[in-house]
């Protein structure tokens, strides 16, 4: 009877002090392995990645997935899955991969489309990461989402400065494609194996600081 009005007591502790949320939330942990975790987080900096391409492409991917069933969203995005969601998607997909191919536009678009990848890649990773307690889950999106997409954003806006200076602009159409090919690639890669989406998004960024370094030494040689 002592061991019984013990735990009675502390079960009424736990309900007035509000102690039951983190063992809810650690059972929420719990259910998922390390292995689902990780897959869950690569899935939203793939996607995020792919933003940093082009901002509406990979959210239509996301969204698509979603609708047709493929594609599991956090509670609070579920609009994502919806299809009014899929078709004004779609339309700003559109636009914005036509507008690339304007000449002087493109470079225009890299200034306002750089603070729109940050906010895609939040929300596109806070959408797809699932099972994680909202902090982490908002942490990781703003951090490793966000980040992913602001890096990737810039070092594509570096790349097109360099191909207006060098071509006069007329490079601007293939780099153009190549950030199309590459955002839906990175996108569906991202839904498929979102490990393997992340070796990729780390090859680029390797990449990005050898072009940054150059084009930093090349500048710093003239200037000399």
């Amino acid at each position: 009877m002592k061991h019984l009005s013990r735990n009675l007591k502390d079960e009424r502790l736990s309900a007035r002090t509000g102690s039951a949320m983190p063992r809810t939330r650690s059972c929420m942990l719990g259910n998922m392995s390390g292995f689902d975790i990780a897959v869950s987080i690569a899935l939203g900096v793939g996607l995020a990645a792919a933003t940093g391409l082009r901002v509406f492409l990979p959210l239509l991917v996301a969204s698509v997935a979603a609708y047709t069933g493929h594609l599991q969203l956090s509670d609070n995005f579920v609009w994502l899955g919806t299809l009014p969601a899929v078709v004004m998607l779609c339309i700003a997909a559109l636009i914005e991969v036509l507008a690339y191919y304007i000449p002087a536009v493109d470079n225009l678009l890299d200034t306002i489309t750089t603070p729109a990848a940050l906010v895609a890649g939040t929300l596109v990773a806070a959408a797809t990461i699932t099972n994680l307690p909202p902090v982490v889950k908002w942490a990781t999106a703003i951090i490793a989402g966000g980040g992913v997409a602001g890096i990737t954003q810039a070092t594509t806006a570096l790349l097109r400065a360099k191909s207006t200076v060098m071509t006069g602009g007329v490079g601007n159409p293939v780099l153009s494609t190549l950030e199309l090919v590459g955002a839906l690639l990175l996108a569906v890669l991202a839904l498929v194996a979102p490990l393997l989406a992340v070796v990729l998004v780390v090859a680029f960024f390797v990449f990005a600081v050898r072009i940054t370094r150059k084009a930093f030494n090349r500048s710093g040689n003239r200037s000399a």
